[in-house]
């Protein structure tokens, strides 16, 4: 068994500043969480002014796939209130 077999995927979540989004900025192999953090934190943060990173191992997430399109997000098309057009933000917000 070779090493790579031992170890995890790792998705990696960073938030630019505090109060920012967490994005996505791309994936780490590891054998457990606290390996992932400092793997990410080597990879993707050496230029500091971070706000926060999250590691989540890849085979935990579940997502939608391109054949669900259709009826998965349909019914959200019917409810137009839903939709940001009929809000305005005062400009001092952030982040939103």
């Amino acid at each position: 068994m070779s090493d790579n077999e031992l170890l995890s995927v790792w998705e990696v979540f960073m938030q630019q500043k505090n109060g920012g989004p967490q994005q996505h900025v791309g994936n780490v192999h590891a054998a457990d969480a606290e390996l992932a953090l400092q793997n990410a934190r080597d990879v993707y943060a050496r230029r500091g002014g971070n706000g926060s990173i999250w590691v989540v191992p890849s085979k935990e997430i579940y997502a939608s796939g391109s054949d669900d399109e259709a009826p998965f997000f349909d019914p959200s098309d019917d409810k137009i209130y839903r939709h940001p057009n009929f809000y305005r933000v005062p400009k001092a917000i952030k982040n939103l």
